[in-house]
This record gives C-alpha cells, sequence and structure tokens, in this order.
C-alpha cells in the first residue's frame, strides 16, 4: 500500500501553500471524539473513513505511541505599572516559580518590571530566554506558577479560533489520558480518541506507550524564510521513557508496526532516535528528505499552509502524495486543524 514518489527534491516554504476555505477551519470539536472524520491515505487513493474505524485498520502486535502532556491554562493577563495591557502565554514552567512565556503587550517593559496580573498576583520580568536575542521572556511569580495558572488561567486555543475558552474546551482540548501538565497546546491527533476505540484497540491486540512532548505556542509560530535552512525551529522539552523504548524495541523485534499518534510524537521519537538522548529539549525540524528510524504509520490532523508541520508530514508520506490528499480533504469538505478531522499517513520505504 506504499506510495513514493522518487527522491526527494528541495523544497522552499511557498511549496507548502495551500488556499483554505475559511469555513473549513473547525471552531468546535465533532459532537462525538471518535465521529470525526479519517481520510485513509496510505495508498494512492484515499478512502474517506470515520475515525472510530481506527481500529480495525491496524494489526495485532502494532504499537500506538501517543504524547500524554496535559495542556495548562497557559494564557494570562495582567498589566504593566503605567496600566498597559499585557497577556502572557506560558511556554514552560521551571523552578523557584519562574516561567517562560511569550508575551503579548504594546511596549515591551524593561526587565525588572513586575506587572500586575488579573487574580491579584504578580510577575516579574527578569529578562529574555533563552540568551539576549531569544523571542520569549523569562518571568518570577510571586506564587507556583501551575496553581495560578489554574485558578486565572484560560485555554490556550490556537489563533485561528475565534471564541474565547468556554467549560467545554476545558474538557475537549485535552485528550482522555492526558497525564503530564506543560502543554500551551493540544497534542490535537490525540483528541479523537475516546475510551470506546481504545478498547476496540486493546480487543484488536494493539498496544499503547506514551511519550511525553510539552507542545509549545511555537508550534504556530509562521515560518518567515523561502529557504527552509533559515528557519530557526522553537524548542520543546520531551521524555521517551524507559518502558516505552523498550516496548518499540520489542515490537519491532516482533515485525509490529510504531503507529506514532500526532507529530509530536514523531518528533519526540526521532529526537531519541537521532540524538540517542531519552529526555531533553529538541528543535528538530523535519523537512522532505528526512530519514525516519522509528514511526512506520502516522495518525495526524490537517496543518496550516506554510508550517512546519506540514513540512514534517510531506516527509513522512511524499510532498507529492500530502498535497493531493490535502487537495481531496479540501473537495470533500472535511474539517481542518486542531478540532478538525484526522488522516492516516504510511511512511515512506
Amino acid at each position: 500500500m506504499s506510495v513514493s514518489f522518487g527522491a526527494p527534491r528541495a523544497h522552499t516554504l511557498s511549496d507548502f501553500d495551500f488556499e483554505l476555505p475559511p469555513e473549513l477551519i473547525a471552531q468546535h470539536p465533532a459532537s462525538e471524539r471518535s465521529a470525526s472524520r479519517l481520510l485513509d491515505g496510505r495508498a494512492a487513493t484515499p478512502v474517506d473513513r470515520i475515525f472510530r474505524e481506527l481500529p480495525g485498520l491496524l494489526l495485532p502486535g502494532d504499537l500506538l505511541v501517543f504524547n500524554d502532556t496535559k495542556v495548562v491554562k497557559a494564557r494570562l493577563f495582567g498589566e504593566k505599572p503605567t496600566g498597559g495591557k499585557l497577556e502572557l502565554l506560558i511556554e514552560r514552567v521551571l523552578t523557584g516559580h519562574e516561567v517562560v512565556a511569550h508575551m503579548k503587550v504594546s511596549k515591551k517593559p524593561a526587565a525588572g518590571t513586575v506587572l500586575q496580573m488579573t487574580g491579584g498576583y504578580t510577575a516579574e520580568l527578569l529578562g529574555r530566554w533563552p540568551d539576549e536575542e531569544g523571542q520569549l521572556f523569562r518571568l518570577r511569580f510571586s506564587d507556583e506558577p501551575h496553581a495560578l495558572m489554574e485558578q486565572n488561567g484560560h485555554v490556550p486555543l490556537p489563533p485561528y479560533i475565534e471564541h474565547g475558552d468556554s467549560a467545554d474546551d476545558v474538557a475537549r482540548y485535552q485528550t482522555v489520558f492526558a497525564a503530564k501538565p506543560g502543554a500551551a497546546a493540544a497534542p490535537t491527533a490525540a483528541l479523537h480518541f475516546d475510551e470506546g476505540v481504545l478498547a476496540a484497540l486493546e480487543a484488536r491486540g494493539v498496544k499503547r506507550a506514551s511519550v511525553t512532548l510539552h507542545v509549545g505556542a511555537g508550534t504556530f509560530s509562521p515560518v518567515k524564510t523561502e529557504n527552509l535552512a533559515e528557519h530557526r525551529m522553537h524548542r520543546e522539552w520531551y521524555e521517551v521513557p524507559a518502558a516505552t523504548q523498550h516496548a518499540i524495541a520489542e515490537t519491532k523485534a516482533k515485525g509490529g508496526r510504531i503507529v506514532a499518534v500526532g507529530t509530536t510524537t514523531i518528533r519526540t521519537l526521532e529526537s531519541w532516535a537521532k540524538t540517542g538522548q531519552a529526555s531533553g529539549d529538541t528543535e528538530i525540524f523535519i523537512t522532505p528528505g528526512f530519514k525516519f528510524q522509528v514511526a512506520d504509520l502516522l495518525v495526524t490532523n490537517f496543518h496550516l499552509p506554510k508550517s512546519t508541520l506540514m513540512m514534517l508530514v510531506s516527509a513522512f508520506a511524499g510532498y507529492e502524495h500530502i498535497m493531493a490528499l490535502y487537495r481531496h480533504a479540501i473537495s470533500e469538505r472535511y474539517r481542518f486543524f486542531s478540532y478538525g478531522d484526522a488522516m492516516l499517513l504510511e511512511r515512506l520505504p
């Protein structure tokens, strides 16, 4: 069922652009997680399915690898001493009540400024991160950051979702197996899994394992350079537990396939395979021509034009094949992006 299009050519940013009717950008999740559509893109001719059919498309002995990160209420509001309004989007929590964050404000305050945050706490601006040229900011909160986010924060919905966060978003912009707090964005391919699908996978003899990658808001950052080699990839923390390493090795030894759920899982697995480091920060940038070492299949949502995630899936399944699948998805009115539908892809040989 594999699809091959020959040796990859050098791509530029414009190659990953496409016209998407705005009404196809999903603003709300499907009524049921597994009722989303699934575009089976493993063969040259795509097949339109429903997500709950996924267990029947996998084989006994396959291993599904999920990202078990948990989205935190990372969007916080406050003001400068001058009264100017600002918004923080927490990227990661450090030690000593310190955080790293994106800041939306009319004029960036100087280091040492104490910000008055909505909810009655403060945040002292310490400087840029990870260095003086960094695009992110390091701040020190007056109390424990995770507790402050839970009490005062908002769900960090993607910029293309036009409504404010609601109780429904608190529940649905989170996977059913989320375990480790730290993400500023959901691993969206996993949002389609519910208890019924998980039970069907178990009955099918498909095994499960988890990695952690705390998805950062940088996943939505546009690529601004036509020459992809000039793009600076955002940094995210990952971990591949020893139990998952063992499960992957055992599955491959027995001839089973590794099914990565989401691009964040792919980034984690390939960072580990490339560096040999089971945990740490990754800035891996996967574009066509990349040699994958771990995953055989990929479950993924539909991604933004000109995004690093479009480049990743094109590297995985073939550029021409991905563009053809996207044309099919648009013509068949699939729902796009975080709350949208999913695809099942097979790795190029």
